[in-house]
């Protein structure tokens, strides 16, 4: 009999699930979560992963519509230091903290990346009055922003926190928006992208990408759009402003249905239109300085790929109060846009 404090996650399978249950939750856990595949390993191994009460092995068979129960058990503690990094805080009360995070914060420490990281700056900021997460003891990561990518970020202080913000995010009420600088101008009216699958105009000039995402086969930290299996993404974008002559960088405001892993900057990619900055998905995409003259070059040389976290809104998880928070461009971006606006030379 499991612990009765113990937290219960509750997955309904979705549609066409691999056929064996280690690998339909693998696809639909939701990434709030934070439950690694080898976490889910180790806990359908111990017999915590049921159906309707009977324990279930990693290759049994499940279908669509099925509710799984995932008892992850007290958290546990996590040897992760408390560093005193400065932190831009927007927000905080008893229950959740509000960060802008600056390009360069990995947000979760990892192989690679143990110190310096967001989680070490909560942990220091906030001493013990965070919550726990995926069956551990750390701060109440409920999403996650890439390590180059700039602005807004809620974590959870109390576990009824944690609790209803990932709820918010599971349900997709939360409300996201990024601005992006990318290569060429995102069209309403461009063949090429409308005809790509997945691709559809809604009214106000959106462009709505709607995919599945899953690992790249041949490269495991990257995302791909797949035709089968995966994750359902959508990203809404609309171009704010464009660049050069004839345009060739716009400013695209981007907001997420769902947030998986490096969604935004597949998506766009996917559309032809990559990030500035962007190695992994862009592409090493060269500026065109016929375009954009000298300017061209600083587009080439941007060091990250040129995306923000700007908005963020969700009701507050204890007291129901609607936030909302804004975060402006950050000096890197605001700098390029500048030298784009200024006259050629």
């Amino acid at each position: 009999m499991s612990d009765p404090s113990s937290t219960v996650l509750r997955v309904v399978l979705a549609d066409d699930p691999p056929g064996r249950l280690d690998k339909a939750l693998a696809r639909d856990v939701p990434e709030e979560a934070a439950l690694s595949r080898s976490r889910l390993a180790r806990l359908i191994a111990d017999g915590a992963v049921t159906r309707n009460g009977a324990v279930l092995g990693a290759r049994d068979k499940v279908a669509e519509g099925e509710i799984i129960e995932i008892v992850l058990g007290e958290p546990e503690t996590v040897e992760t230091l408390a560093e005193d990094i400065p932190l831009a805080v927007v927000w905080e009360d008893a229950d959740l903290i509000v960060i802008d995070k600056p390009a360069g914060m990995v947000v979760h420490p990892a192989v690679g990346n143990p110190r310096g990281t967001l989680v070490n700056a909560l942990l220091h900021h906030c001493g013990d009055t965070l919550s726990g997460i995926g069956g551990e003891r750390r701060p109440g990561i409920v999403h996650r922003i890439d390590k180059e990518t700039s602005g807004l970020l809620v974590a959870a202080k109390s576990d009824r926190a944690h609790h209803g913000l990932a709820a918010q995010f599971e349900r997709h009420d939360v409300h996201r928006h990024y601005l992006a600088l990318v290569h060429g101008v995102p069209s309403v009216g461009d063949p090429r992208l409308r005809g790509l699958a997945g691709v559809t105009v809604e009214s106000g000039g959106v462009i709505r990408i709607a995919t599945q995402l899953d690992r790249h086969r041949a490269d495991r930290q990257r995302q791909a759009v797949v035709s089968h299996g995966g994750r359902h993404a959508v990203t809404r974008a609309r171009v704010v402003d464009t660049f050069g002559t004839p345009p060739a960088i716009a400013l695209v405001d981007c907001w997420l249905e769902t947030g998986r892993t490096h969604q935004i900057r597949v998506h766009l990619a996917y559309g032809g239109h990559g990030l500035v900055g962007d190695p992994t998905y862009g592409g090493r995409r060269k500026a065109p300085a016929r375009a954009l003259g000298q300017a061209a070059e600083s587009v080439d040389a941007f060091p990250r790929q040129a995306l923000h976290a700007a908005t963020l809104g969700f009701s507050h998880p204890v007291t129901g109060e609607a936030l909302h928070f804004e975060s402006p461009l950050p000096a890197d971006m605001t700098t390029l846009i500048e030298t784009l606006r200024a006259p050629r030379t």
